[in-house]
């Protein structure tokens, strides 16, 4: 019988990491987790986090804005990047001991350092190595820079949160939920802002009215588009600015450009070639329903296996697993209905399929929409809407598409994709009482399908 020093090595303290070890440690199991980063990964020091707040903080310009038809009289408001920057590490470095005090309270054994494998069972950092009977991998994502001609001068969301200087103006290369959200932030906060996206149009796998509408609200609020360009070059000037030349010939003046083109898994220096473990070719570690990889001793959860790469998707994983390994459960994790938000100006809510996805799953749906103005508008001169889309298959009457465009939009959406889940009809979106006057009321009034589509037709 082997000796282990642990039962469970996880290698990387993001949300996945930390929430599979102290839920294994509080069964009993004697776990370490390796961090050389910073604890609580991405979300905490360079993603949700960060960007909400800063996203929080560029919306003010429009409150302030609007402030004065509700009778406030607000003198000449004035932004101080300094100090937001200062209380966002503030916060920042409370959460990353809120992680370390959480895995302390749990038991778990903290080790800062780089991990790699060795073996099946056997984990180096530095100059030590532990044993461990299992090990799991959950390191996460990293930011992808394209290979280009001056790549060096741009920087990607993880130096962006940190810039010291607001710049005057930003380029972000990229038509992803991070691109966007990156334009929204910065344009808000009074940056000159533009998107080059070498597509057609931005956040490719959300439904296609939705994409449309975020692309004309955000033009209107004066975030430049640039769609079908890709980037030739990068050059910088003597005055320090840096010339982006596209492959159409134009060429971008900007302070800042901000590489927004994806995310690759984390697995670099882990030692996977040690291991039977296979992997994708972005590089993503392949799993079984179980999360097991090919070395039967070694799993993986969150970004890194490439499945839906959401922090509630990496804790949910990382339940699912401890419950496998040391619950006596073996259902699998459950990925419909996962809902999702994108915190652009507007913010995006969704759940469920696109309207396209539909069409190809159930064949014959029905589509509901509704376009309008907040009511909190209604007393300014902003012109902002609220896009919202029910898709309904109609065999089942199943509600299988929640999509919002608007404010709260990613607060309002949680609480259908429960009704989703739940495998709510639009019998029940109908039957429910509305509460008055809130924008969320639209998707249960919401009676006439604006038309009906099959295969290959739609019917008006």
């Amino acid at each position: 019988m082997h000796s282990f020093d642990y039962d469970l090595f996880v290698i990387g303290a993001g949300s996945g990491g930390v929430r599979a070890a102290r839920m294994a440690a509080a069964k009993g199991v004697r776990v370490a987790i390796a961090e050389h980063l910073y604890a609580g990964g991405t979300c905490v020091n360079a993603g949700c986090i960060p960007k909400k707040l800063l996203v929080l903080a560029s919306q003010y310009a429009g409150e302030f804005e609007l402030a004065s038809s509700y009778g406030w009289k607000l003198s000449n408001p004035t932004f101080n990047w300094d100090e937001l920057r200062r209380n966002k590490n503030q916060e920042i470095e409370r959460l990353n001991e809120v992680y370390l005090n959480s895995l302390s309270r749990s038991g778990c054994t903290y080790i800062d350092g780089h991990a790699s494998i060795v073996d099946a069972h056997t984990i180096r950092i530095g100059e030590h190595t532990f044993s461990s009977e299992r090990i799991l991998i959950a390191t996460g994502s990293w930011p992808f820079i394209p290979d280009f001609p001056g790549n060096e001068h741009a920087i990607t969301s993880n130096e962006a949160f940190k810039l010291k200087d607001l710049p005057k103006n930003v380029a972000i290369i990229g038509g992803g939920y991070v691109a966007v959200e990156l334009a929204g932030i910065f344009s808000g906060l009074g940056s000159t802002t533009e998107i080059i996206c070498r597509e057609n149009l931005f956040l490719g796998g959300f439904d296609d009215e939705v994409r449309t509408f975020v692309a004309n609200e955000m033009s209107r609020t004066g975030v430049s588009l640039r769609f079908n360009c890709e980037v030739l070059r990068v050059d910088r000037l003597s005055n320090n600015d840096l010339r982006v030349t596209l492959k159409n010939g134009e060429e971008v003046l900007t302070n800042c450009l901000i590489c927004a083109t994806g995310r690759i898994p984390n697995v670099t220096g882990l030692g996977l070639e040690n291991t039977s473990i296979l992997q994708r070719e972005n590089g993503a570690i392949i799993v079984n329903e179980n999360f097991q990889t090919a070395e039967p001793s070694i799993f993986a959860i969150g970004d890194v296996i490439d499945r839906i790469s959401l922090t509630p998707v990496a804790i949910a994983q990382a339940m699912n697993l401890v419950a496998h390994l040391y619950g006596g459960s073996d259902t699998p994790m459950n990925y419909e209905f996962v809902p999702t938000a994108v915190f652009c100006r507007p913010s995006i809510g969704t759940v469920g399929l696109t309207e396209a996805k539909a069409v190809s799953e159930y064949g014959d749906i029905a589509v509901y929409k509704s376009k309008f103005s907040p009511l909190k508008n209604s007393l300014g001169v902003t012109s902002a809407h609220t896009f919202m889309k029910l898709i309904v298959d109609r065999k089942s009457d199943r509600v299988i598409g929640v999509h919002i465009v608007g404010p709260d939009s990613g607060e309002i959406i949680q609480g259908f994709a429960v009704a989703l889940k739940s495998g709510a009809t639009k019998a029940i979106f109908d039957s429910t009482v509305g509460v008055h006057p809130t924008a969320a009321e639209e998707l249960v009034t919401m009676r006439d399908a604006v038309h009906k589509t099959s295969k290959g037709s739609v019917i008006a």
